[in-house]
């Protein structure tokens, strides 16, 4: 099942248009609409939108998956728990970022990749202090690599994350990102509150 989100609205031109059909409702057609709503609510799990944000169940079968094994990482401290390391705020060249990754060295170390435990943890930082779980990272060495037939994409060495050559996929499963589930950046990520490490 595929949800479509579209906020843009189609312009009507001339002087005796009418208004859009869908623009006009009728009080069973509102109490109709509002129902579908709410269906559609509870079949995502209610992650329709945040700050418009939210990705959307439904949208990727991989993503969904993605979300369902590791909804566990939403509070930071189980991903330390698990052995996850923060590094410093990754952002791109030409906008947007990662955010910043809590990496589990050992799980790059035993090159299986499991859809419940990723490599990395990506989190944005915010101007509070608080990290939002905004998306996973699956890292091997070994490839091509695949996840769900989403190929990884090749980092080769040296790189400024200090590994050798590695295979990896994003899936950015609670931030929705217009370039892409699986891009390496995201524009609707910031690292501009990431705090700044102790010297």
């Amino acid at each position: 099942m595929t949800f479509t989100i579209d906020g843009n609205t189609t312009p009507h031109h001339g002087v005796h248009s009418a208004p859009p059909r869908h623009t006009v409702h009728r009080p069973r057609q509102a109490r109709r609409l509002l129902a579908g709503a709410l269906l559609l609510a509870s079949l995502t799990g209610g992650a329709l939108a945040h700050d418009g944000h939210a990705m959307v169940a439904g949208a990727n079968p991989l993503a969904d998956a993605v979300r369902e094994a590791n909804g566990r990482f939403a509070d930071v401290s189980v991903a330390m728990a698990e052995g996850y390391a923060p590094i410093p705020c990754v952002s791109g060249i030409e906008g947007g970022a990662m955010g910043i990754h809590y990496v589990n060295g050992a799980l790059i170390d035993d090159e299986i990749i499991d859809i419940a435990k990723p490599e990395a943890v990506m989190y944005e930082p915010g101007p509070d202090g608080a990290m939002e779980l905004v998306a996973v990272e699956y890292i091997t060495t070994k490839g091509p690599a695949n996840l769900g037939g989403h190929l990884f994409a090749f980092n080769g060495a040296p790189n400024r994350y200090g590994l050798p050559a590695f295979y990896e996929l994003h899936v950015w499963a609670w931030r929705a990102n217009p370039t892409g589930t699986f891009a390496d950046m995201n524009p609707a990520v910031s690292c501009d509150a990431a705090p700044i490490p102790a010297q």
